[in-house]
């Protein structure tokens, strides 16, 4: 492969941590490459904090500032998307909560996008499953979000929320069964 081509971000293969070691060198490429590789799941996951779009757009800024003031001597332990994690659900909150002063918001985590968890397009009457997910206690719904809405892992949610993996599966087991219990879940759901 030619250098040129290498340091495409939408072609290059080094792993995060390639990168992370790249940008400590003075690659300013590679922080190019790990922006563009995270940066819809960031705003994905910024949008489901805020409920605004806008709001999400000024995480992601917020985010990968703070991200490249790392720099150098940044070491990456573990997934990107652990450590990236924290940095937005606090930004979002912070900009959110500066946001309610301008205009009125739904608290944090409340306003849940129920399309990112499950195929909404397919189920009638997602606004029940919201209600119900919306429902869920605030650490089980985050739980619940990262699992099926972010993807992430256990083992990655666990370091990402900063708790131990069996937490995580008691939370995530918990929000399952009370959608299973929750008429308006089961009955989207078919269950």
């Amino acid at each position: 492969m030619q250098d040129d081509e290498r340091h495409k971000p939408g072609s290059d293969d080094r792993s995060d941590e390639q990168l992370v070691a790249a940008i400590n060198r003075g690659d300013h490429s590679a922080f190019e490459v790990l922006y563009l590789r995270y940066r819809d799941w960031v705003v994905a996951l910024a949008y489901r904090f805020t409920g605004d779009r806008e709001l999400a757009l000024d995480v992601l800024q917020d985010v990968f500032v703070y991200f490249v003031k790392r720099f150098p001597g940044f070491e990456l332990h573990g997934k990107m998307k652990s450590f990236l994690y924290p940095a937005v659900r606090h930004t979002a909150i912070a900009i959110q909560s500066k946001s309610r002063r301008m205009k009125p918001m739904t608290k944090v985590g409340d306003q849940v996008d129920v399309s990112t968890v499950f195929d909404a397009e397919a189920i009638e009457g997602r606004e029940q499953l919201a209600e119900a997910v919306s429902a869920l206690p605030a650490r089980q719904r985050e739980v619940l979000l990262l699992r099926f809405g972010g993807g992430l892992s256990i083992e990655e949610i666990a370091a990402a929320v900063d708790v131990p993996t069996g937490t995580v599966k008691s939370r995530l087991h918990h929000a399952l069964a009370s959608l299973r219990n929750d008429p308006r879940a089961r009955d989207v759901l078919g269950e």
